[in-house]
């Protein structure tokens, strides 16, 4: 697919309205384990042309509190953790939320044609429904300070064929916290180098480089942090399947959240559009 395609689709954000239509969904039958839809429901074709969205929100209704997950194969999920960050105590996990994961879909599902919610969902780690959803995204991972029932509850998840996204730390001090923490959810597995050679790079759009993402208020400076180096790493379980995704030194969320703002470089914000496009396909297909 051609950049400028993708960057129809961010500059369509700013036109892109959000009304909250009030509806409520109808209920559905309880889904007991989590089951990756694999690629089926993808296009595995070229993307299609991206066009600039109506004045009319074409989102559904936003989910009900009360209504069991699963009328669509996929839904967005934002981790929620116990840690602090510059919200205070328990709130690092709402890092960018819920707008940055808002815009995430809305050029994701013109892009990659996914069958997904519409609108931000987020979930804590210890609930037992987390395996419902195929995806989870954590960011702000150096202020997490898992409980025991969050560790478990995101082991489990993982052995039951869940993914796991990590995104927006940055330093060895944040390194150090997050290691700390998913040490406690697999002991034994290691974290190794996702290097540019592995299909993620690949799995729907052609990523040559890892870039380091800065937030807005950073986006005209050439670092987000000074001497840091952007890496992608990830775990593997003993099947030998990617479970976790390591976005470090670098922050993809905030580049979905400012896509639309004349301020932010497009440079950044094409390529966290792509390298979400590509993590989602990829865990969705493997």
């Amino acid at each position: 697919m051609s950049r400028s395609l993708l960057h129809l689709a961010l500059l369509a954000l700013a036109l892109f309205t959000m009304l909250n239509t009030g509806c409520t969904p109808a209920p559905v039958e309880e889904t007991t384990y989590l089951t990756p839809p694999g690629a089926d429901f993808m296009s595995q074709q070229a993307p299609p042309r991206v066009s600039r969205p109506s004045f009319v929100d074409p989102r559904g209704p936003r989910m009900d509190p009360n209504e069991i997950p699963g009328r669509y194969p996929f839904y967005w999920t934002r981790a929620i953790y116990s840690g602090w960050g510059r919200r205070g105590w328990g709130q690092s996990w709402a890092t960018d939320y819920p707008k940055g994961d808002q815009q995430f879909l809305v050029v994701l599902k013109r892009l990659v044609r996914l069958n997904a919610y519409d609108w931000d969902n987020a979930i804590r780690l210890d609930d037992p429904t987390l395996r419902r959803f195929p995806i989870v995204y954590a960011v702000e991972v150096g202020g997490m300070d898992m409980t025991n029932p969050e560790v478990e509850g995101l082991r489990n998840y993982l052995d039951a064929g869940g993914f796991l996204i990590v995104d927006d730390f940055w330093g060895q001090r944040e390194w150090d916290v997050f290691e700390y923490n998913i040490r406690r959810v697999y002991p034994d597995h290691p974290i190794v180098d996702i290097t540019l050679d592995h299909p993620i790079y690949s799995a729907y759009y052609d990523i040559e480089e890892v870039k380091q993402v800065p937030a807005i208020g950073r986006a005209m400076y050439p670092a987000e942090c000074y001497g840091c180096v952007p890496y992608v790493k990830g775990i593997y379980d003993e099947a030998g399947r990617l479970v976790v995704i390591i976005n470090f030194n670098t922050d993809l969320g905030d580049a979905w959240e400012w896509a639309e703002d004349p301020r932010y470089p497009l440079e950044y914000s094409t390529y966290a559009y792509e390298m979400g496009a590509n993590m989602i396909v990829y865990a969705m297909s493997h």
